[in-house]
Order: C-alpha cells, then sequence, then structure tokens
C-alpha cells in the first residue's frame, strides 16, 4: 500500500527535481535576484540571526511587510551560517520544488483524475515565467505560494471527518501565511467562504467552526500588527491612498492574464471583460458546485482561493496606493487560476461517451495546451539568455556588480563622520554595499517628512544617478533648500555634504 503511495507521487518528484533545476540555471550565473524589498527581508533575518529582532538597513522594526518570511531565512542563516543574499538561489531552488511537488499532490487526487492533465499543468507551472521570476528573486512570495497550496491540503483533509483538529491545523497554517505576507488575509477569506459553503456542517457547527478557525487565522497578525503599532505607532508601515480607480484595476488585472497566457499586446483591448468574465464564471461555478452538494474537493478549495484572492487584490488597489498591479502581485493566484481554468476538460472529456470524439476532444485540449507551454518556453529562453550574460536585474545583477561607484562607496566609509545621520535615494543598497546604515530620502507626498528633513543642519546625501523615483523628492530640491558641497562620487554616483 505505501509502495503504491509512493510510486503515485513519484512522477511529482521528478517535476519537482526538474524544477528546482530550473530556479538554478535561472540563478546560476549572479545569485538570486535582489530588490529593495528583498534587502528589507535579508536585513531583517541578519538582525534576528544575530540578535534575535528584526531591525532592517536603517535601524529600525520592519513594519511594512509581516515579520515570518525574515523569520525564515534567519533560522536558515542561524543554522547554516550563510546569510540569505548568499543562500537565496538555494532556498528559492527548494521552494520552488517543494510547490511542483505539492501541486502535483493536489492535482493527483482531483475527482476527475487524468495522468496526462497533471503533467501539462506541472510543465505548465515549471515554465511560468511569472513563476520564474518569482523564484529569482529574494521574495516572501516564493514562501507564500507553498503556504497557499499547503492550506489547501489541510482544509481538504478538514473536510473528511470535519474534526477540530484538523480544522485548527488548517487555521494554524493560514496564521503562518498571515504573518508571511498581509494578503495571507485572502486565506482567511478563503477559509471561512469555504466553511460557509460546506453542506455537511449544521449551522450551529458552521459558526463553531467559523469561529475558532477565524480566532486562529488572525492571532498572529493581530499580534504582529499590535506589535508594529507599539514599537513604530503604524502597524503596517505609512501608506498613501490610491490614485487608481476600480475599472483601471480590473484592466491592470486583465493585462496580467493575458501575459500569463502567452496572449499578443492585441488582447490587451479586452483586458477588462477578460477579468470580468473569468472572475463571474469561477464564482458562477463554486455557486453551481454548492446547490449541487459537490463544494468539498480539492478543485472548488483551489477556485475559492483563486476568486478570494483577485477579487481582494482588486479591492485592495482601488483603496490603498501601492506599485501598480502587475505579475508578482497577482502571482500567488497563479497556480490556483491555471488549475481553476483548466480542470474542467477531464470532467468534460469523462461525459463524453464517444470513444472517437473523446480521442479527438482530447487531442485538441492537449494541443492547445503544449502551444501554450511552447510560448511561454520561448520567453523563458529569451530571460534566461539576456541574465545568462547580465544576471538576475536588480541589485545582483552587472550593472551593480560591475559597477564604479558601489566598490567607490566601501573604499572611502571613513569619509562619514559617524555622528552626522546619511540619506540616499536608494539606501538599501547602501547598506548591501557598504554595510552602513542610511534613511531613504522622504516622500514628497509625505510634507510633514519632508519639512523634517530640510530642519536638519547638516546630513549627507549618497545619491545614485542610475535609480530614478519620482515619488522622492528630487536632488535638484535638495538643492535649492541646502548648501550642498559634493565630497566624493564615481561614475554612477556621488556623495554630498548638506549644510
Amino acid at each position: 500500500m505505501k509502495l503504491t503511495r509512493y510510486l503515485t507521487n513519484l512522477d511529482s518528484f521528478i517535476f519537482a527535481c526538474i524544477g528546482f533545476y530550473a530556479i538554478y540555471l535561472y540563478t546560476s550565473y549572479s545569485g538570486v535576484g535582489l530588490s529593495p524589498d528583498s534587502l528589507m527581508y535579508a536585513s531583517a533575518a541578519d538582525s534576528f540571526s544575530a540578535h534575535g529582532n528584526f531591525m532592517t538597513f536603517n535601524k529600525t522594526p520592519i513594519t511594512f511587510f509581516p515579520v515570518f518570511y525574515p523569520f525564515f531565512l534567519g533560522v536558515i542563516q542561524f543554522i547554516s551560517r550563510i546569510n540569505a543574499v548568499e543562500a537565496g538561489y538555494m532556498i528559492n531552488c527548494f521552494l520552488f520544488a517543494a510547490v511542483v511537488f505539492t501541486t502535483g499532490w493536489i492535482v493527483e487526487r482531483f475527482l476527475s483524475h487524468s495522468r496526462i492533465y497533471k503533467w501539462l499543468i506541472l510543465i505548465a507551472i515549471i515554465l511560468s515565467p511569472a513563476l520564474l521570476e518569482i523564484y529569482s528573486f529574494l521574495w516572501s512570495e516564493t514562501l507564500f505560494i507553498l503556504e497557499i497550496l499547503i492550506f489547501i491540503v489541510a482544509y481538504w483533509k478538514y473536510t473528511h471527518g470535519h474534526r477540530l483538529k484538523a480544522l485548527i491545523i488548517t487555521a494554524v497554517i493560514t496564521a503562518i501565511a498571515c504573518i508571511t505576507r498581509y494578503a495571507g488575509v485572502t486565506i482567511v477569506g478563503t477559509g471561512c467562504l469555504l466553511i460557509l459553503l460546506d453542506f455537511e456542517l449544521t449551522i450551529r457547527k458552521k459558526i463553531e467552526h467559523l469561529l475558532l478557525y477565524g480566532a486562529i487565522s488572525i492571532s498572529l497578525l493581530t499580534a504582529n500588527l499590535l506589535y508594529n503599532s507599539t514599537v513604530t505607532g503604524l502597524s503596517t508601515g505609512t501608506r498613501e491612498p490610491s490614485i487608481t480607480p476600480f475599472s483601471q484595476n480590473l484592466f491592470r488585472v486583465g493585462t496580467v492574464i493575458n501575459d500569463w497566457g502567452a496572449l499578443s499586446d492585441k488582447a490587451d483591448s479586452f483586458a477588462i471583460p477578460v477579468t470580468c468574465i473569468i472572475m463571474l464564471s469561477l464564482i458562477g461555478v463554486l455557486v453551481f458546485k454548492t446547490f449541487k452538494r459537490r463544494i468539498n474537493s480539492y478543485e472548488n478549495a483551489v477556485i475559492g482561493f483563486a476568486v478570494v484572492y483577485g477579487s481582494f487584490m482588486i479591492i485592495l488597489a482601488t483603496f490603498s496606493r501601492f506599485e501598480p498591479i502587475n505579475s508578482r502581485l497577482l502571482s500567488p493566484m497563479f497556480i490556483c487560476l491555471l488549475i481553476s481554468c483548466t480542470s474542467w476538460v477531464p470532467d468534460v472529456l469523462r461525459l463524453v461517451h464517444s470513444k472517437i470524439l473523446k480521442y479527438v476532444l482530447a487531442g485538441v485540449a492537449i494541443a492547445a495546451m503544449l502551444l501554450f507551454e511552447y510560448s511561454t518556453a520561448l520567453v523563458d529562453y529569451q530571460r534566461y539568455d539576456d541574465e545568462n550574460d547580465y544576471g538576475v536585474p536588480g541589485y545582483s545583477d552587472d550593472s551593480w556588480n560591475k559597477s564604479e561607484f558601489a566598490p567607490y562607496l566601501r573604499k572611502h566609509k571613513s569619509v562619514f563622520d559617524p555622528d552626522i545621520p546619511i540619506y540616499s535615494d536608494a539606501n538599501e543598497a547602501v547598506w548591501l554595499f557598504t554595510g552602513m546604515s542610511s534613511q531613504l530620502v522622504p516622500h514628497s507626498f509625505f510634507k510633514r517628512d519632508v519639512d523634517k528633513f530640510y530642519v536638519q543642519k547638516r546630513f549627507y546625501i549618497i545619491w545614485f544617478d542610475s535609480l530614478y523615483n519620482s515619488e522622492l523628492i528630487s536632488l535638484k530640491d535638495i538643492m535649492a533648500h541646502k548648501k550642498v558641497t559634493k565630497i566624493g562620487g564615481a561614475k554612477e554616483g556621488e556623495i554630498y555634504l548638506c549644510e
């Protein structure tokens, strides 16, 4: 019996190994990709490993992001004695392999099981440009996506018996996901939605299980937010109101879905209808399955998360300002959306009685999936060719590794008086290349921060010419308010003393 179970998942293990190697290929030239977010996580992991706290490179507690991903990196760093920047590529190799294997585990247990369908889904995941990008960077999505899949497995086990122990395990997994990314509240919403739709639970049990699941699920997030408020006065860092309307967010979600589907830019003119049709169709499927009393399955848990996460991102972007909705922000729903939009194919084929017609339809479906995967493979190859020459975009690519200013900063740290504060338009880069702490030049939106900045009598500015952030006050503006003296610099950057 055990041998059969292991053989059943052997193909998933093989695909997981291929996924492991795919991430290794993309990160073999320059290591894991590093963005400003990555260095926030890495510096907090350093602090946890060394001091047991979550201080970032600017000597403030991490609040813009929750604490579990830095904790995860910090534990690995403490055990291995290798920092997150150096170990990141290998961590991501293992995480992506785990994602591929867990997806295979889930698809294997679909009601309409199809080995070919499972293989095609796993190939699509391994070839996905969206996921290959995510797992090439030191980003919390790498862990969060795996937690989503583990939640789906745990919830499915809970539906078989509705035991409290299984519910508590599911809730604990959800709680950890909530402090990996704040978007983990979508898993709370998914769990609550599925419990509400569960026809096997009496009304009394639904209420009891909802209260228990909800209380445990948000417990760690509540503690994290209270801690942030206590030490910084802000629960999730400084947030700005949205500047994008609901319709524009619908459009952006549609463009991302078109891109995932390897469609041309011409399809973007239909981006809003694409978003609406997909979201309403998935909602319709959930409603239909509820009325048919067939809600408790892996497929429906997957669809439930896709609906909740997609809706959440559209609504959140309408009220809160962050980077425009893009592939990275939507990546946690990629696997669920892929499965939601294709899992009906084996169901339909099973209903076809004519063998000839069944083979014809199956052939068409397989050909369409292979064509899609061929298109994504071409995108992957182009990206691999670029990154094999220059590295993963960000602070680990050749534009930084071979810059003159980064080594100049390392050699001339002595020019800074430790009693004078340092500001930069890329304070995370200052920490990465010198180990020094600095503050980010204030955002022009926050007038109080700008006034406070200019009140200071003396401070240093480390300015990177290759970067441009229109939301920050400019070097020209600083020069208009302060006496600015250049005290050093090299190609692509300068150091100034402002008085």
